[in-house]
């Protein structure tokens, strides 16, 4: 017993698919399905060996010359007046 559904009407429901759609729509239909997942694992295996990769490279440093000045801007904010004077609430 599958939750309530017995292998009878598994069967019937299965003969069902076949009669409405036939063996070759569902065969093209589990071969689109398989190929999609073996896509998928080549993918997921790909990008786990890329990790594997990053992980053995050393991280990168930022560093500054001493006196190097950077890009450092000095701004005040203040709160938008209207045109004719009188501040937004």
């Amino acid at each position: 017993m599958l939750g309530g559904i017995s292998i009878w009407q598994l069967l019937i429901v299965l003969g069902i698919i076949i009669l409405i759609f036939g063996t070759k729509k569902l065969r093209n239909v589990g071969t689109d399905l398989g190929g999609a997942v073996k896509g998928f694992k080549s993918a997921m295996h790909e990008e786990e060996k890329k990790s594997d990769d990053d992980a053995d490279k050393p991280q990168g440093k930022v560093s500054h010359e001493p006196g190097e000045t950077g890009n450092t801007y000095d701004v005040e904010a203040r709160e938008k007046t209207s045109e004719n004077g009188d501040e937004r609430k």
